[in-house]
């Protein structure tokens, strides 16, 4: 039964306007599970929450907006009314990182459009992105059974992604799983949102404010131990300004500590397992053998790495080329902006970038020139604001986009209907 056909708008509303309360109300429990599974740092969980908050209340406003259009018609006594209706069942398979606010994210504005919403949690965070939330709509009168979460591993989520019932999936993930995933749902038609990996630039061009660029390149880099798909992952930096940048995020990473974000005050948590943090030790060891040099961190401490700045990074480097996913910035060198442009675009990634100019119109100019569906001059790539489209390009999703009114194009399909008030005779 979809919520729509079964809640008035002001119904559906009023519910996350609950859930909204409940969430703020509820704080220190959701923040528990946020560092108990996800390895978070407080201040990290607490974020997460605030915003989950926002994507509650923008949610909520959702059931008020139009609906539908009418358009004029040639044919003389003729009205075309085009109308927005909910998908049916919507099928959200949610990450392990942000699980709380990614899971969300889909969720609120699927439910507030008229959907029931199948969740699937990451197995690493079934209770934080899973039964938390279910909890919460449950308490918050959402009807029963418009919102189910289904825990488990990769047949769960295959198994979501193919049930004939479930008209759309909004998943995100890794870029491997994500086409996996795209390629079922275009066999079968049915809509997907993939918001998949990145391989995020910083730009630091020659006349950068250095001490505003390394902090941005710092908390892009190391924010929850690099384990976000808007990561600034590669740094590219002007030749002439390198060696001073590269100074200054490595003073900024030598102060951060690693460690158990239970036990007490930390700058970075664990990273999600044995196998991400072996992949991330695995990286940094094969660039250091080619040739790159280590300027901070660097050596592994169980699932602990600490904050990583290495130079001499090549485009020809694994290092460079993939999503690490972890807290490491690598510095690779351009010599003119054309040259910059060129290394940016080459990544089969297309997320986000943040360029650094104190000339803010050639910051603007060259954003354009980007192929990425974010670019934020001055600042840094891990940006979210919950009002405003999010995706990527190429690799990093396959155009869709969440938040603000692009969540009434993503979780809605649209329907013609004409009306003439009577018939009329055609040549045959």
């Amino acid at each position: 039964v979809l919520f729509r056909s079964a809640t008035p708008f002001d119904q559906r509303a009023a519910v996350l306007r609950r859930a909204e309360a409940l969430l703020a109300a509820r704080a220190e429990r959701f923040a528990h599970w946020n560092v108990r599974e996800a390895g978070s740092i407080p201040p990290k969980a607490d974020w997460e929450w605030m915003a989950t908050r926002e994507q509650l209340s923008m949610a909520a406003a959702l059931p008020m907006q139009p609906i539908g259009q009418v358009f004029p018609s040639a044919m003389p006594g003729r009205r075309n009314e085009w109308r927005r209706l909910p998908l049916g069942v919507v099928g959200v398979i949610a990450p392990w990182n942000f699980p709380l606010l990614l899971a969300m994210r889909s969720v609120a504005p699927a439910l507030a459009l008229g959907n029931a919403v199948l969740l699937k949690p990451d197995v690493q965070t079934p209770v934080i992105g899973g039964a938390l939330i279910a909890e919460l709509f449950e308490d918050a009168g959402l009807p029963r059974g418009v919102l189910q979460v289904v825990p488990g591993g990769p047949a769960t989520g295959d198994a979501v992604v193919r049930h004939p019932l479930v008209k759309m999936v909004s998943f995100t993930g890794s870029t491997a799983v994500g086409q996996s995933i795209g390629e079922t749902c275009g066999r079968l038609l049915k809509k997907c949102a993939l918001e998949l990996g990145g391989n995020n630039a910083l730009l630091v061009l020659e006349d950068a404010d250095l001490d505003a660029a390394a902090s941005s390149g710092a908390w892009g880099a190391f924010l929850h131990q690099g384990q976000i798909c808007m990561q600034a992952g590669r740094h590219l930096v002007h030749r002439s300004v390198a060696a001073a940048y590269a100074e200054r995020l490595a003073a900024r990473a030598r102060a951060l500590v690693a460690g158990n974000p239970a036990a007490g005050p930390v700058h970075l948590g664990p990273l999600i397992n044995e196998r991400q943090a072996r992949r991330v030790a695995q990286l940094v060891d094969e660039a250091v053998r080619d040739g790159a040099t280590v300027l901070a961190g660097g050596r592994r401490e169980g699932l602990f790495y600490p904050a990583t700045v290495l130079t001499g990074v090549t485009p020809a480097m694994a290092l460079y080329q993939q999503e690490v996913f972890g807290p490491v910035a690598p510095i690779t060198v351009f010599d003119h902006e054309d040259e910059a442009v060129s290394l940016l675009n080459d990544s089969p990634y297309g997320l986000a970038a943040a360029i650094h100019t104190r000339h803010t119109p050639r910051g603007v100019a060259l954003a354009q020139r980007l192929h990425t569906g974010m670019v934020h001059v001055n600042d840094q790539t891990v940006n979210n604001e919950f009002h405003v489209p999010f995706g990527g390009m190429g690799q990093s999703g396959n155009g869709g986009r969440f938040g603000g009114p692009a969540n009434l194009e993503e979780f809605t399909q649209t329907q013609w209907i004409s009306v003439m008030e009577q018939g009329i005779q055609y040549p045959f």
